[in-house]
């Protein structure tokens, strides 16, 4: 079915509230923002004709025989600890969550909209618009109360460890690594779309998503893309580098050319794309991994970015499942060398990735893909009441373990404010 679609805004608020009554869901929103590799502008996939759940061991092969199977869209994602998986590596940090390490399904009913055009992929699609309209939006929010959030690190023990990995890159172990730090709060009650509604408005970003899988939820407001394949090639869209914004145009220019000219930011943002261009050469044609755009600086609501894109032409005796087990986990949340850097934060970091800094998104019956980076991104499980957001950065031998802290804070701030949090207890020095 297809028609024209006149009010986007209650389309998507009706739409949101009829998928989340069931079990599995995702709407991946692009909130306007106009991205030369994408084909839509928002995707809603409700309701499962199939489910593949796998811990990390034989999680890509399954994926690639449930993809030959059905040979349908597959809507779903991948944990950060499938790099155990692919490498000899471990993950014995603490897991309050439980997500699955990859988990996908085949939609039942599936919405596409670009533009004003509306299409609806069902075998029942009358009726999915009906479901649709007739879903009702109480017009008042349920008052959010406020939550005490707590951090595994105090400001103390995070400068301190952050002291620890510049030994490491002193001693040549690594150059420049990711290192994570997890927010929660325990036995807490959250309605997930009205907090990812004011997430979105917050924060609203092109890799938006509202994901589902049974009581466990992922509202991401993440600006970054993990990897995209449209035909024969593969675009992948590394950020490392990240200003607050101003208080007026003058600042917020400044603070963007700042960003832009900064040697740190810079020095970063390089070294990923130099592992990213690593990565890509293991399925590209010779020759062809290329650096379309280096340092480039994008401006959302809470954050200026920096942000490069690395693209290829893939080789085409490779499946998608090779393509994406040769990129993961991404160059931007781990590190260089980069299995180097994934042992070395095992070691420092006290919670268990999961989904964070994993990857979300779809795979189309033609074999395209598109995964973002699942940042920026409150983790929810509905039956343990159990509340989670991480935060990371980018450590070299000169990153400055206050600023470093600030960034974090700064990265946390649309999610505090979406559970109307606040993290009192993690800056003070315990």
């Amino acid at each position: 079915m297809q028609l024209k679609i006149e009010d986007k805004f209650a389309f998507k608020q009706q739409a949101l509230r009829w998928a989340n009554q069931h079990e599995y869901c995702a709407v991946f929103d692009s909130h306007q923002y106009q991205d030369p590799y994408s084909t839509f502008d928002l995707l809603i996939a409700v309701d499962s004709i199939a489910t593949l759940e796998s811990p990390y061991g034989d999680a890509f092969s399954k994926l690639e025989d449930f993809k030959n199977t059905y040979q349908n869209w597959l809507i779903g994602g991948f944990a950060y600890d499938l790099k155990n998986e692919l490498e000899d590596l471990i993950s014995n940090n603490e897991d309050s969550l439980a997500f699955p390490d990859l988990f996908f399904f085949v939609p039942k009913h599936l919405i596409l909209i670009k533009g004003d055009d509306l299409s609806i992929i069902s075998s029942d699609a009358e009726q999915v618009l009906t479901n649709i309209s007739n879903t009702i939006i109480t017009e008042e929010e349920q008052a959010i109360p406020f939550v005490n959030i707590n951090c595994k690190f105090s400001k103390k023990e995070y400068i301190e460890t952050i002291k620890q990995i510049q030994q490491e890159i002193a001693a040549g172990n690594i150059y420049e690594t990711n290192f994570c730090i997890e927010f929660y709060k325990e036995h807490t009650s959250l309605n997930p779309i009205q907090v990812y509604e004011r997430l979105s408005q917050l924060s609203p970003t092109p890799f938006s998503s509202f994901f589902k899988w049974k009581d466990k939820y992922v509202l991401c407001a993440s600006p970054e893309r993990f990897l995209a394949k449209r035909g024969n090639k593969i675009t992948s869209q590394p950020i490392k580098g990240t200003a607050k914004r101003g208080k007026n145009p003058e600042e917020d220019k400044a603070i963007k050319e700042a960003l832009a000219n900064h040697p740190k930011e810079q020095q970063e943002n390089v070294m990923i794309v130099d592992l990213v261009r690593n990565d890509l050469t293991k399925s590209a044609k010779k020759g062809t991994v290329a650096v379309e755009e280096l340092f480039g600086i994008y401006s959302f609501k809470q954050v200026h970015q920096m942000i490069s894109t690395v693209v290829c032409e893939v080789d085409e005796n490779l499946s998608i499942t090779e393509i994406i087990k040769n990129t993961f986990p991404m160059g931007s949340m781990t590190g260089a060398p980069k299995i180097k850097a994934m042992q070395l934060m095992e070691q420092y970091e006290k919670s268990k990735r999961g989904i964070y800094s994993g990857a979300i998104g779809y795979i189309t019956p033609n074999q395209d893909f598109d995964f973002n980076v699942v940042i920026r991104s409150i983790l929810y499980d509905e039956s343990s009441k159990y509340l989670s957001f991480h935060a990371g950065s980018a450590i070299t031998f000169y990153a400055d373990a206050e600023n470093e802290y600030e960034e974090c804070l700064l990265k946390i701030s649309a999610m505090l404010a979406s559970v109307n949090g606040s993290v009192e207890i993690a800056t003070k020095n315990r």
